[in-house]
């Protein structure tokens, strides 16, 4: 014998309109939780030994209490002490793109860009910065700057990459974790629109050089200048990137060159003379003699996030 949906809701006692808007609820909250989750990692990445009550009280959501915040996030094992892996940003079965880039070979720039979210603590609150690196000349090509954690930033940060990039649909892989922001419909459909392949890592240092990048313009830049609202910060985000971009001599260049100088030596050579870099996504790699006629190499064993990389000798 079967019933209709409506028999059961009948039978039950509550109305079909009444368990639609509990499931919009219920997807909301999934989605607010894993946005959530993102902040915790990253909390947990800088102070590894934070519980979750000190959790609570530092990321303070608005959607939900104490005693709620601390069962949820013991059950996704926040509550352990873990040594090495700290980095979770899935939650409520977020749509998985494959990781497209370990042991890639690039030979030019945009052709693999990487994307991360962050967080920057000012007045009392937190604010949210988008950064989009080029992975081939490390030049930070998109950001964005927002009170909240919705895909409405990264979608500005993307299209301020296009628009740098002068992209023409070229083959470009776009690579990030697993993000709400990222594997939104929204998001992935600007992708998609530009014909950019999609990929995602699973953890911390399988997107090693978004992740560098952060620590890069918050320590180095931020935190060091006076900075006294939004506004302020977002004017302070902009002059970091230019900073960054085009004065700060990079390490994996040999401290020769910055972004912006490695990319304009790149425009006069053929695709031939130009070096090849192998993407490495896991953080603690060994290398052998790397090199180049710019000797853009790595140092030798990398930390997680340093982003590793070999430049094979091709000239």
């Amino acid at each position: 014998m079967s019933y209709s949906l409506n028999s059961l809701y009948e039978v039950v006692g509550v109305s079909k309109q009444a368990v639609h808007q509990a499931k919009k609820r219920q997807e909301a909250f999934d989605l607010e939780v894993s946005e959530l989750v993102i902040l915790a990692d990253k909390l947990k990445e800088e102070h590894p030994d934070c519980g979750v009550e000190k959790m609570y009280y530092t990321l303070r959501p608005s959607f939900m209490g104490r005693d709620q915040f601390c069962e949820i996030f013991m059950e996704l094992g926040y509550g352990v002490k873990r040594v090495s892996n700290y980095h979770r940003t899935t939650y409520s079965g977020a749509y998985i793109y494959p990781n497209l880039i370990e042991g890639m070979g690039i030979k030019r720039p945009f052709q693999v860009i990487q994307s991360d979210i962050t967080y920057f603590h000012l007045n009392g609150e937190h604010y949210y910065l988008v950064f989009i690196i080029d992975v081939y000349t490390r030049l930070v090509v998109g950001y964005a700057v927002n009170e909240n954690l919705r895909t409405e930033g990264n979608i500005a940060a993307m299209k301020m990459a296009l628009k740098i990039m002068n992209y023409q649909s070229w083959g470009l892989i776009h690579h990030s974790d697993r993000g709400s922001q990222y594997s939104s419909k929204e998001y992935t459909c600007l992708l998609k629109e530009n014909h950019i392949h999609i990929s995602m890592g699973t953890v911390a240092w399988e997107n090693p050089y978004a992740e560098r990048i952060n620590g890069i313009i918050k320590n180095e830049y931020l935190k060091r200048w006076q900075i006294k609202d939004l506004k302020d910060l977002k004017k302070k985000v902009g002059k970091a990137v230019e900073h960054y971009n085009t004065k700060r001599l990079h390490r994996a260049f040999k401290m020769k060159f910055t972004p912006m100088g490695f990319y304009q030596k790149l425009v006069h050579l053929s695709a031939q003379e130009r070096p090849t870099v192998i993407v490495y996504t896991e953080g603690k790699k060994n290398f052998e003699g790397a090199s180049s006629p710019y000797e853009v190499c790595p140092r030798e064993e990398p930390l997680a996030h340093d982003c590793p990389m070999e430049i094979l000798n091709e000239c």
